[in-house]
């Protein structure tokens, strides 16, 4: 699919109205009356909606007597899908990279809250010149 083939495709996902009327389109064929049927917008608008999803590839329409039926065209969606496939790829490499430097993260804060409760340490840092026990700072 070419650049211009995607941005048209996403453009017409990007669409509220039009990802409805493509997942009512999923289960079978449909004209312009049954489309607009759930929506609270005029035929017109509907209409221009659907002039939107052709231009992109994502229907097709023919005509059926004198109905003019909407087709769902499942070829442009596969290959905006596969287009994003390598994207999930590289969110799912950077999720694992943060997951192990959280990791790290946490073995060292463990390490550090580890070596300072060890007896004969202070977990608290002793003030120079102040003989154990007389610290008064915290007054």
């Amino acid at each position: 699919m070419t650049a211009q083939g995607l941005d048209e495709v996403f453009g017409a996902l990007a669409d509220p109205t039009r990802r409805a009327i493509l997942a009512r389109l999923a289960s079978g064929d449909a004209n312009v009356g049954e489309l607009t049927a759930p929506f609270r917008m005029s035929q017109p608008a509907i209409s221009r909606h659907l002039k939107v999803l052709e231009r992109a590839g994502l229907i097709s329409r023919r005509r059926r007597a004198t109905a003019r039926l909407s087709h769902l065209e499942a070829e442009p969606l596969r290959e905006a899908a596969a287009w994003l496939v390598g994207y999930r790829e590289y969110w799912e490499e950077s999720y694992e990279r943060l997951d192990a430097l959280l990791s790290t993260l946490d073995r060292r804060e463990a390490s550090a809250s580890t070596s300072r409760s060890r007896p004969g340490t202070s977990a608290k840092p002793k003030r120079k010149g102040v003989p154990d026990g007389q610290d008064q700072s915290h007054r």
